[in-house]
């Protein structure tokens, strides 16, 4: 690894570190400056009750003081504390425990989209302007133009309710299959398009006919060549989608009530639950950050002309 590719990883990392910051500064004050309060939904409480609820959880101290204890928490132990609705758990643990669920989910919804995204991005690219094409096109619209709350609705009520093929719900054995279907069809969607768009770009080049020109198998040119120079845009896309994905579709995990930690999520935002909310946009942002740097750096095994400059 030389000197220029060191300098552009620390320089990212520096840069990610400065955006989960960002992050964690900006959620935490707005958390704290939405009206109300955590205990505010409690049957009737008293005033005393309250206060000494704030005093347990340190809501009481001044805001700044707060926010660097946080901080100083996230930072050097992961600590995101104590749920204040789920009383006597971890945030951390129960986003570990939704996390086991939504990262299998994701995992395998990522690798499906990416799989038949590219084989069908590159076979629509090959097929240009053939039936073939033409059809891969229309279906990857409306599978791209179609919200994932109305998919995973029209998927549930075929397969649950009309034919009765699968279970509805995702805690039940095979409960899961409907989710990643769901999950996977709108970035299966996207990578296709973004592959033959790449791919139709990358076969017009110079070098392809040069290669063609000097008798190179077909085979080779596609594989060797264009699908290989047609996946940057791809890997651009795939890895903040692949982080998004695993932290669990918010809407989705709700249709199918699967218990990952979008569902958790959505729950902690509803009761209020500030640490909750602070601890899993955290995640997020982190797996984001990471997805991110890992495909910059994977722009050079993909293509050695890029330089890091």
């Amino acid at each position: 690894m030389n000197s220029k590719t060191m300098y552009y990883i620390l320089k990212r990392i520096g840069l990610a570190i400065l955006t989960v910051w960002v992050v964690i500064t900006v959620t935490f004050f707005v958390m704290h400056a939405v009206p109300g309060g955590p205990f505010m939904s409690e049957k009737a409480i008293s005033a005393s009750a309250q206060a000494a609820l704030e005093a347990k959880y340190g809501l009481d101290k001044p805001l700044l003081e707060q926010y660097g204890t946080y901080l100083k928490d996230v930072v050097t132990k992961f600590d995101f504390g104590p749920s204040l609705k789920q009383r006597g758990q971890m945030v951390i643990d129960i986003i570990g425990d939704g996390m086991k669920t939504s990262a299998k989910l994701g995992v395998i919804a990522a690798a499906i989209a990416g799989v038949v995204g590219i084989v069908l991005g590159a076979w629509a690219a090959l097929r240009r302007n053939k039936l073939i094409d033409k059809i891969i096109m229309v279906v990857t619209t409306a599978f791209v133009s179609m919200p994932s709350f109305i998919m995973g609705s029209l998927l549930l009520v075929l397969f649950s309710v009309v034919w009765m093929i699968l279970p509805a719900n995702g805690a039940d054995s095979g409960g899961l299959i409907l989710p990643i279907i769901t999950l996977s069809l709108y970035p299966m969607a996207y990578i296709t398009r973004l592959t033959r768009s790449s791919m139709l770009d990358v076969l017009g080049q110079d070098y392809i006919r040069t290669a063609k020109a000097k008798g190179v198998s077909g085979g080779k040119i596609i594989f060797g060549h264009a699908l290989k120079n047609s996946l940057i845009p791809v890997i651009t896309y795939f890895g903040p989608m692949l982080a998004y994905i695993v932290t669990g579709s918010l809407v989705v995990e709700q249709i199918f009530a699967v218990p990952g930690i979008g569902r958790a999520f959505v729950r902690s935002i509803i009761n209020r639950d500030y640490p909750m909310v602070m601890g899993t946009t955290i995640v997020l942002a982190v797996l984001i950050v990471v997805m991110n740097l890992i495909s910059d750096i994977l722009y050079k095994v993909v293509d050695p002309r890029i330089n890091f400059e």
